[in-house]
């Protein structure tokens, strides 16, 4: 049986840190990306991901259920600390940002026995 891919049933980061990333990764500027009604302008080239600085984050691309089943809308699109975030949790190497998000929504750290 293959192992549970936690991205796919997890997505606590996406409803935890505020993404923010340059402008060039919008899909205005011609090579896909970003739809630019999910970005906000914050200041000079940088925009933020809509929700992901709201009181409560939870990134605007992100559809499902917290700990159960989630996706992002624009997975291919997504920006580049989205691609960044966590690179090795689908090999079980735990990290601590990822580890810190869990933990927000409730859910067990990556690097804890079940």
């Amino acid at each position: 049986m293959a192992e549970r891919d936690h991205c796919t049933a997890c997505g606590a980061c996406c409803a935890a840190f505020r993404v923010d990333f340059d402008c060039s990764e919008l899909a205005s500027n011609g090579a896909g990306g970003v739809p630019d009604a999910l970005a906000l302008p914050l200041v000079g080239r940088l925009v933020r991901m809509r929700g992901s600085d709201d009181a409560q984050p939870r990134c605007v691309a992100l559809s499902g259920e917290i700990g159960v089943r989630v996706g992002c809308t624009i997975y291919a699109e997504r920006p580049s600390p989205c691609r960044e975030f966590a690179p090795y949790a689908a090999l079980g190497i735990v990290d601590d940002a990822c580890d810190r998000a869990r933990r927000r929504h409730g859910l067990r750290p990556l690097g804890e026995a079940a």
